[in-house]
């Protein structure tokens, strides 16, 4: 008889996230063990709980979910995770923190409909926060050739040092978009532009790709108004917009949920799978 399959939900939060445990539950896990207010010197405990209570090809019936708001806390406590393997000791072990390893993927698997990302020159508007450095890195990791915007470019060129050092070979530069006209240069020339900046800025104007001609695919993933590009609805799923096709955060949503709920049933395949970004955009290419 198979071993029920259990997910260690690893939250940094005061509160541990609804959001992400029900989509566990609707992911097929049979228990879900919930921890909040998790610190890294709490994790190797909570780890040998795990690994030590099955066996041989039953530790892959458990698997360990690092979620919660906090992105860089939520890197801390994956990083824990990890030294507290050894040998065969080890269960799969996701990381989605603020949804950004998912909603990056759903970001660059939507402009993959329309574009050959191996071909084409990409703009990420606010792209140093957590989910921009993630669609910069798997537009990079793609063969795209990336230009990571932000209005201090200092931020700028220390996330494409962080992205080159994943990715070598890759193209990414980094440029300052802290006026029109600095913005109006980093999309030029550019196929795909995503908007991943903070909530209620619009960071794209509809004058500003009317006059990007090369501009093919724009996605914005803020769905608080008003929206990071101007024109966007957040339920537009290649929808029409001038010349461009035009994405919103609901319009990516749909596919964002299907790989999150993807990733968590695929933990349960093996016992040695670290989902990260790059692992997550894989298996949301099979969908």
């Amino acid at each position: 008889m198979s071993k029920p399959k259990i997910l260690l939900q690893l939250d940094p939060d005061t509160q541990a996230s609804v959001f992400d445990a029900v989509v566990a539950v609707d992911s097929g896990v049979d228990h879900l063990l919930q921890y909040r207010g998790v610190t890294p010197g709490q994790v190797r405990d909570l780890v040998h709980g795990c690994i030590f209570t099955r066996g041989g090809a039953d530790l892959a019936a458990t698997a360990i979910f690092v979620g919660g708001s906090q992105i860089a806390a939520g890197e801390a406590l994956l990083g824990e995770v990890l030294a507290s393997f050894f040998g065969p000791m080890r269960v799969s072990v996701m990381l989605d923190a603020s949804g950004a390893n998912t909603t990056a993927a759903a970001a660059v698997l939507a402009a993959s409909k329309h574009l050959d990302l191996s071909q084409i020159s990409a703009t990420v508007l606010g792209g140093t926060g957590p989910v921009g450095q993630r669609v910069a890195r798997l537009l990079v990791g793609s063969g795209a050739s990336v230009k990571l915007a932000s209005r201090a470019i200092e931020r700028a060129e220390i996330a494409c040092s962080e992205i080159r050092q994943r990715n070598p070979g890759g193209s990414i530069t980094a440029v300052k978009t802290s006026n029109d006209d600095e913005t109006l240069a980093a999309i030029a020339g550019s196929q795909l532009v995503v908007a991943a900046g903070a909530a209620g800025i619009v960071l794209l104007k509809k004058s500003q790709i009317e006059a990007a001609t090369d501009l093919k695919v724009v996605v914005d993933l803020n769905a608080v108004p008003p929206l990071g590009i101007e024109g966007v609805k957040s339920s537009d799923k290649a929808a029409q917009l001038g010349h461009v096709l035009a994405y919103g955060a609901l319009g990516v949503g749909g596919t964002k949920m299907k790989i999150h709920r993807a990733c968590v049933a695929s933990l349960f395949e093996s016992n040695s799978q670290v989902l990260d970004a790059e692992a997550i955009f894989e298996v949301g290419k099979k969908l």
